[in-house]
């Protein structure tokens, strides 16, 4: 079996999905990789920003919009290159992260996904599927699930 060449991993910031950040950046640091980091996210509407610039001021950049998902992918482009990896890539996907995550998948023509465990023993995810489990079922590539929890 021929190397990875291209590593997707999924994060949304928290402590679960940062472990996955590390796995994957040293998967891709082993093979020599491109290491894809995708974090999705949802705009903030006019009526968000707003309310937020009137109670923050000039600090309203920190809550609302892409600004906490750039902040996260920053946070996860240096844990990767703490973990090894040379060659990374980050990108804030607007959507939901299923969604987000197969689509980088198939534009980047990503030969492993990984993303953390997290959620997938969960009532509501065994009810309304999680994360895991969903692009597992939908990715059409390797997925790596790091036991993170």
């Amino acid at each position: 079996m021929a190397a990875y060449q291209t590593v997707v991993v999924g994060t949304d910031g928290s402590k679960s999905s940062f472990a996955a950040v590390d796995r994957a950046a040293g998967v891709a640091a082993d093979s020599g990789a491109q290491l894809v980091i995708v974090c999705a996210y949802y705009p903030a509407s006019k009526h968000d920003v707003e309310k937020a610039q009137d109670v923050l001021g000039d600090e309203a950049y920190q809550v609302v919009g892409s600004a906490p998902a750039e902040d996260t992918l920053i946070s996860a482009r240096d844990r990767a290159a703490r973990a090894g990896a040379t060659k990374v890539e980050t990108i804030p996907v607007v959507g939901e992260p299923v969604e987000a995550l197969r689509k980088t998948v198939s534009e980047r023509s990503a030969d492993l996904l990984v993303v953390g465990n997290r959620g997938l023993n969960t009532l509501a995810g065994r009810i309304l599927g999680s994360v895991p489990s969903e692009v597992a079922r939908k990715s059409g590539v390797d997925v790596l699930i790091v036991h993170t929890t």
